[in-house]
């Protein structure tokens, strides 16, 4: 009678669950098996105790290979008496394991394999349904963890897509377009304005810092406000309006430049899902007060951390601070725009999330004269939605930053508003306002009329 034949049936379930699985399973019965401490050790050999082949592990209270196990098992099983032909010495190799079944028994019982340790029939079954109960278990553990996953819809995937490919047919990298404007004049006296703003350029040794809010950058920041006060001060000159007024020999290159981005705006929003199925009235409304605000979303990929400009192509083309002072704009716009370039920059957005922006930005329900706000907003909630499912999905350590490129468009609003003053400003000197193109005119209508 075996050692363990008074324990209940219910001891073996917590038996087997402590013993390692064996590394190949017989197709009909399992043998239990158990580690060594030694055999953490991968560096030490596993040699079969009986044969001297590779071992697989421990089977039946012994290190030995898969086929003295199973000779094992079916020698106990049957009953069998085997008789050695010489004098029961045989020496058992991998070799020769086959030809004396005796003395390959008699090794096998020399180093510690036990009967008892051979599993009955429904013993067997009950281990392999513990076995697979565990990779049921894994397989639903890992089918619930890939269902919690955050992922894309495939509507979302598709309005990504099209974002993409309309930002590609809109936005040409190259800026060969740009040979066609009038071209930039940069030649003139200087403004106190362009003075300034070659001032702010000189703090490009520290742009990527300038404007963050860690607490290295806090000196950078205070001369940068000093700088600022000293620009106030400067202001105060009574020759400083018509020293201003001098010379915007920028503002027809520039003004073309606008003028072409606004229709590249327009095509990027006639392929935006759903917009051309707004009214015409809304169309059009949605353009003229978001368009500022879309092209200087699109400048940020031309935007230099290191120099605080524009590069569009060749050195004609790359636009400092001061060049723009030449267009009629003052650093009551400039500053706060490079500081927006700067931060936008920053956030290092991929394509898929800075067209998601833009098209969020241009489709806002609050514009002026949005008739349709609820068709609207459900267009951009759609889009805020899909904006944000990237986000987790790409960047699932960036929590804040949905939240930091909503507050770009907040910053947008600001620049747009301060963007219409100045346009209103330049359009009251009619030798300025006429250097201006017919759409630029159409899209700002309201600010220059």
């Amino acid at each position: 009678m075996c050692w363990f034949s008074s324990t209940p049936p219910s001891w073996f379930d917590e038996f087997y669950l402590s013993l390692s699985l064996p590394s190949v399973m017989d197709s009909s019965v399992v043998s239990t098996s158990t580690v060594a401490p030694d055999e953490f050790d991968r560096n030490v050999p596993r040699i079969c105790g009986v044969c001297g082949d590779k071992a697989t592990g421990f089977h039946f209270n012994a290190m030995t290979c898969e086929g003295c196990k199973g000779f094992f098992r079916r020698s106990m099983k049957r009953k069998a008496a085997f008789t050695c032909p010489f004098n029961g010495t045989c020496t058992i190799t991998k070799d020769n394991r086959r030809h004396c079944q005796a003395c390959r028994l008699k090794r096998c019982v020399d180093i510690g394999m036990m009967k008892e340790f051979i599993l009955t029939d429904e013993e067997v079954q009950r281990k392999k349904d513990i076995i697979q109960r565990r990779k049921d278990e894994e397989a639903q553990r890992e089918a619930d963890k890939e269902a919690r996953r955050p992922r894309l819809s495939d509507d979302q995937s598709q309005v990504i897509a099209t974002l993409v490919e309309a930002h590609h047919k809109t936005y040409d990298d190259s800026y060969s377009d740009f040979c066609r404007f009038r071209p930039p004049v940069r030649e003139g006296p200087v403004t106190r304005s362009a003075s300034r703003a070659a001032s702010l350029h000189s703090l490009s040794d520290a742009s990527s810092d300038s404007f963050s809010h860690s607490p290295e950058s806090v000196d950078t920041k205070m001369n940068f406000n000093n700088l600022l006060m000293m620009y106030h001060e400067q202001d105060s000159s009574p020759d400083s309006s018509k020293e201003e007024g001098s010379s915007f020999s920028m503002l027809p290159h520039l003004a073309d430049l606008v003028s072409y981005s606004i229709q590249k705006v327009i095509g990027f929003a006639k392929m935006i899902p759903g917009f051309r199925e707004l009214t015409a009235e809304d169309q059009i409304a949605l353009l003229k007060s978001s368009a500022i605000e879309v092209i200087m979303l699109r400048s940020n990929q031309s935007f230099n951390l290191e120099d605080m400009s524009w590069s569009c192509g060749g050195p004609d083309f790359k636009y400092q601070v001061s060049d723009v002072t030449k267009a009629g704009h003052s650093l009551e716009l400039l500053e706060p725009l490079v500081k927006f370039q700067v931060g936008l920059k920053k956030l290092n957005l991929q394509e898929e999330e800075h067209v998601l922006l833009m098209a969020i930005c241009l489709l806002s329900p609050d514009r002026p004269g949005v008739q349709d706000h609820a068709r609207i907003e459900a267009l951009q909630d759609q889009l805020s939605e899909t904006l944000q499912a990237y986000i987790q999905l790409h960047h699932p350590a960036g929590r804040l930053l949905y939240a930091k490129m909503i507050q770009k468009l907040a910053d947008l609003r600001s620049l747009n508003e301060e963007h219409s003053k100045q346009y209103r400003s330049l359009s009251f000197q009619p030798e300025h306002s006429m250097q201006l193109t017919p759409l630029v005119l159409e899209v700002f209508g309201s600010e220059v009329s």
